[in-house]
């Protein structure tokens, strides 16, 4: 007797429910007896019956047949329950649920959260590059810098990981300001660099460049031996 119970359950077909939707439901706006309902009629779905009536749902849960018949009208009312018409071979038309409408609006929540989680990780970056342009100026940004800083971000679409390199680069050269720093930038999209061992491998380049042309000049005083510079880079 045991094993036959045993074997009966083994059998059984296994309600697949996404972990995501157990986590989410709440946010979404439904309740435990509405979530609940909704499994059921996936339930009766996945085994054949694609209209089950408030009577079946009611005998698997703790609410009357019309209690399950408003409850799944007000499903269906707010979007997370369709009630569609369908036609088999013959031509028969019948009616029957579909969930649907209950995945699209998971998926909904679940993409709305991963964009509020770049844009939170966006602002972030965005704090930590005013602030890393304050420590290195020595002072805060004057509006128009950090306008221009922005319009970097925005504008131009400079991610801040290459702003902090050009940054850098500026701090290397000994000139520190937004000119300098936004001819480095204009160069860098100008030769297609957007990463940041792209931009080192750019800089060694004219590094080595400009300092062959040093030793090609003749010898001549100190004056006569300009650094390098991006703003004279064409």
């Amino acid at each position: 007797m045991q094993e036959k119970i045993l074997l009966k359950w083994a059998t059984q077909k296994q309600l697949t429910v996404p972990t995501l939707l157990l986590q989410h439901y709440a946010e979404m706006g439904l309740k435990e007896n509405e979530l609940i309902a909704l499994l059921q009629v996936q339930t009766y779905i996945e085994a054949g019956n694609q209209f089950p009536t408030p009577d079946l749902i009611s005998e698997r849960m703790t609410l009357t047949a019309s209690e399950c018949a408003e409850l799944l009208g007000r499903l269906v009312r707010r979007g997370f329950l369709a009630l569609e018409r369908k036609s088999d071979e013959q031509g028969i038309v019948y009616e029957c649920y579909s969930l649907e409408p209950l995945w699209i609006k998971l998926i909904e929540l679940l993409k709305g959260e991963t964009l509020r989680a770049r844009e939170e990780d966006r602002h972030e970056q965005e704090g930590q590059l005013f602030k890393r342009f304050e420590e290195e100026f020595g002072r805060p940004l004057s509006p128009i810098e950090a306008e221009t800083l922005s319009m970097w971000l925005d504008e131009d679409r400079h991610s801040p990981t290459l702003i902090v390199a050009a940054l850098r680069e500026a701090v290397v050269s000994g000139k520190v300001n937004f000119r300098y720093i936004d001819r480095i930038l204009f160069e860098w999209k100008r030769n297609g660099v957007t990463s940041l061992e792209q931009a080192k491998l750019h800089g060694e380049k004219f590094r080595k460049y400009n300092q062959v042309k040093k030793q090609e000049k003749p010898r001549a005083g100190a004056d006569s031996y300009p650094g390098f510079s991006w703003l004279e880079q064409r």
